[in-house]
């Protein structure tokens, strides 16, 4: 039977449970296959390359996984043509004790997702190039999220988010009970999870195209979804039981978690976040 589980957590080591082997895949191409304008002006190839506070957004990504016990491989999916610069980055090469695959991109994220984690048997985490406030703690949380099987999601409150920053999110999923953001971070327990991106992979980025959304999501649950008549652990109720599968939001209490790198003002606030982690670590 389907089922969701919500679980609020508070930051934890990562080290504080029991190691679940896991592989971590990491989407690093170009959206829609255009160079991002912030990687132009910094004259890179791709965004995951782009240097903040003195290091590649993918390098804090890397650095995060490569922390959590248990980790046995890194699947980074990129254009192929990218895969030279990519190694260049500490950690992307293997020289971190865990070993690192490449695998092409496909048109569209949610095929980029699947083709990445075609042949794994275990338990997968799924994040992108440039979540650079990604923490040891939050993988581990996922993936104890994932002990009961099936789908999580990392989330995060607007309160937590705001303290985290002001500006941290513009935009807010608002739910009987609150507002959340998502923060790209993602766990599948194994194959059998696959059937939620099996779901969404026939369209793409299906949310801009209201048919297809209704097909998937169903109309009543948009209704409840539009007018904030269910909570989130409600709506994840709901949506385990149409996918067969179990769902999980995971509320991490960092809103930092939150904040990843997609335009100039998103980027200037995650600076700001990690040049205020890097002065409290030196205190």
């Amino acid at each position: 039977m389907a089922w969701c589980a919500r679980k609020t957590f508070v930051p934890a080591e990562a080290g504080g449970g029991a190691a679940r082997p896991f592989t971590a895949i990491i989407l690093a191409a170009q959206r829609d296959g255009k160079l991002d304008p912030m990687a132009a002006e910094a004259g890179v190839s791709h965004k995951c390359l782009l240097p903040i506070v003195g290091r590649p957004l993918l390098e804090y990504v890397i650095e995060a996984l490569v922390a959590v016990p248990g980790l046995e491989r890194i699947r980074i999916c990129i254009e192929p043509g990218a895969v030279e610069a990519v190694r260049g980055i500490r950690g992307a090469s293997g020289e971190l004790g865990v070993p690192v695959d490449y695998v092409p991109s496909a048109p569209t994220i949610t095929e980029s997702a699947y083709a990445s984690a075609d042949g794994v048997t275990g338990p997968m985490i799924i994040t992108t190039g440039d979540n650079v406030n990604l923490t040891p703690g939050a993988v581990q949380q996922m993936l104890d999220a994932l002990a009961g099987g099936g789908v999580a999601l990392a989330m995060a409150s607007k309160e937590a988010v705001l303290a985290a920053h002001p500006e941290g999110q513009r935009r807010f999923y608002e739910f009987k009970d609150a507002a959340y953001s998502n923060c790209n971070l993602y766990g599948m327990s194994g194959p059998e999870a696959l059937t939620v991106a099996e779901t969404f992979r026939e369209g793409g980025q299906f949310a801009k195209n209201k048919k297809r959304l209704i097909r998937v999501i169903g109309l009543f649950n948009i209704f409840l979804l539009r007018f904030r008549l269910v909570s989130l652990e409600t709506a994840m109720k709901r949506l385990s039981g149409r996918f067969g599968v179990r769902v999980s939001p995971v509320v991490l209490a960092d809103g930092a978690h939150a904040v990843d790198v997609d335009n100039p003002r998103t980027y200037a606030i995650a600076e700001t976040i990690l040049l205020h982690k890097e002065a409290l670590k030196a205190r």
